[in-house]
């Protein structure tokens, strides 16, 4: 849900959780403006998780990125890789925050600048692996309109397998799509959608808070549909959802005494 356009000056996004979703989606219209993808919580966050994991649970280091870190900082990079068997990506990840104007921030470069193929997990959201619900956006396109990291995002089906794996320790984090879900831009006002993509927490101007289910979620960004030049925006917005394995944290190469 990102993208090298301008934003139209006349875009009604006024209250912050409508926000959340309306972002940029990079395309060949736009040159040297900053993508901008919807923010959610206005609180600052480290990326900190305070949510408790289940003892059988391997527990992915912590905290991503340094707490004294702002959310209004600029992207950091975080020892994440997210991985898409289908898709064939692997791509890493950076941490990103909110720009000026409250929306999260999705950083852009020239034709073939590697952020083109990055991933941005947004800050104020859950860690992956934790029992909330973690954000990653990708960009559709790049400046010239060229097919960027999430450019085939449609075509993931339920069951196939997302992995975010975490450098340190050698750990990933396991998710299986459960649904792949188009919404209007009318859509994406409605207070229901929007705690749904990015957990009741953020949506209510808070940090992230404990899935009911108990189980970790994350939910993948990016656009669709038409652009609408007088929007300065995509019409249409993508969200894959994903929810972790009954044991998410598994390591990513076991151990030779633990190979049978």
């Amino acid at each position: 849900m990102l993208s090298a356009r301008h934003d139209s000056p006349g875009r009604l996004w006024s209250a912050l959780t409508v926000v959340i979703v309306l972002a940029a989606c990079g395309n060949a219209q736009a040159s040297g403006s900053s993508s901008r993808l919807a923010a959610t919580s206005p609180r600052p966050s480290s990326g900190v998780p305070a949510l408790a994991r289940s003892a059988d649970q391997l527990v992915v280091p912590a905290p991503l990125v340094d707490p004294g870190v702002d959310l209004r900082a600029g992207p950091v990079d975080v020892p994440l890789e997210l991985r898409i068997p289908r898709l064939r990506i692997s791509a890493p990840v950076q941490g990103v925050g909110l720009t000026p104007k409250n929306v999260m921030d999705a950083p852009t470069g020239a034709p073939n600048d590697p952020v083109w193929e990055k991933a941005f997990w947004y800050r104020g959201s859950g860690i992956p692996g934790d029992a909330t619900t973690a954000i990653i956006a990708g960009h559709v396109d790049d400046v010239l309109g060229r097919p960027a990291l999430f450019a085939r995002l449609k075509d993931l089906r339920p069951g196939d397998p997302i992995v975010v794996h975490d450098a340190r320790g050698g750990v990933n984090v396991e998710f299986l799509v459960t649904e792949t879900v188009v919404y209007t831009l009318a859509q994406t006002l409605d207070h229901t959608v929007l705690a749904r993509i990015y957990g009741s927490g953020p949506a209510d101007g808070q940090g992230p808070q404990p899935s009911p289910d108990g189980l970790a979620h994350l939910t993948l960004m990016t656009c669709t549909g038409h652009w609408v030049h007088g929007w300065g925006t995509f019409d249409q917005r993508l969200a894959v959802y994903a929810v972790s394995l009954p044991s998410p944290l598994t390591p990513a190469i076991a151990s030779p005494h633990q190979r049978t």
